[in-house]
């Protein structure tokens, strides 16, 4: 048959297609298409939120994602039933990786130490943050954090950093301070790995109101906090480079395939054009790249040939 195929035949092969065994052929695509290794590589998860099915009462599908800081490209991705299942998820992710040398960043949802041993015996290192979730770890390292620096930090080793952004009407100042003296957390949570503990203050001052905020993060690098810093904020670029961009441009929350494999292998094609695009050169929009592609042919082929 000659032409692109109908819209029903493309929807019978993506419901029929094996997700998962297509999942493992993108990371082995985007592996050859990197050339190297992530420098960080920021894990989060997406809900599809129009993929539920009312009938049958099937839930969204919900999508943890790898994602190349850097070069901002989607390194993986994998299916799970709902949010909670991260936990579940991202161990099988990491495994489908290449991510020795690499610093993965996840946020509290994976702060597990399952986890942290997977990408320790992975040879990568982390950067987990740290909420409520993991018992009294946190409530040991906050109480710790607050009494250390009420004494201006004298009883331990620290190193400290500080930035200041101005944008859109505000400014906003971090602080970063990393603990490097952990052998009594250590003693106390035996947590795999774990070489330090970040903690950043932020202060957001507008017209109008100041915002604070503290937020803690455990790691397995011995790095100052000039170099912890920048790897803390890269991992939002999975938030503004990967989660705005597939539902501003590709419009995920909007697409209504739901039957079957037909949602995962569908993320899935989205994430190969996003990487297609992304790597395009030119300093047009992803929105503009993406329309030129479908009104040029020639630039399409070029995409898919690079």
């Amino acid at each position: 048959m000659d032409g692109t195929p109908s819209h029903d035949h493309l929807g019978d092969i993506f419901a029929t297609l094996d997700a998962a065994a297509f999942q493992r052929c993108f990371v082995a695509w985007v592996a050859s298409l990197t050339g190297t290794s992530a420098e960080v590589i920021a894990i989060d998860g997406k809900t599809s939120r129009r993929s539920h099915q009312k009938k049958g009462g099937k839930e969204a599908i919900h999508m943890v994602s790898a994602f190349a800081a850097r070069q901002r490209l989607v390194l993986g991705q994998i299916k799970v039933a709902d949010k909670s299942n991260e936990i579940v998820a991202i161990p099988k992710l990491l495994d489908m990786l290449a991510i020795e040398g690499a610093i993965v960043t996840i946020d509290a949802m994976g702060c597990q130490r399952e986890i942290a041993q997977k990408i320790m015996a992975k040879k990568a290192d982390y950067v987990l943050a740290l909420k409520g979730n993991q018992g009294t770890l946190r409530e040991d390292v906050e109480l710790f954090a607050a009494e250390q620096k009420a004494k201006g930090f004298k009883d331990t080793l620290i190193s400290q950093d500080q930035t200041v952004d101005g944008d859109h009407g505000r400014i906003e100042t971090r602080t970063t301070t990393v603990i490097h003296d952990v052998v009594w957390l250590q003693q106390r949570h035996a947590w795999p790995g774990l070489n330090g503990i970040v903690m950043v203050e932020s202060s957001r001052e507008f017209t109008d109101k100041i915002e604070r905020e503290t937020r803690f993060y455990i790691t397995s690098l011995t790095l100052q906090a000039g170099h912890l810093g920048p790897i803390v904020r890269s991992h939002w670029a999975v938030e503004n480079s990967l989660h705005w961009v597939m539902d501003m441009t590709f419009r995920d929350d909007e697409c209504r395939v739901r039957t079957n494999h037909a949602p995962a292998n569908f993320t899935t094609v989205k994430h190969m054009a996003h990487n297609l695009i992304r790597k395009a050169s030119g300093k047009d929009s992803l929105r503009l790249r993406r329309k030129v592609a479908a009104w040029d042919d020639e630039f399409l082929a070029s995409l898919v040939a690079a």
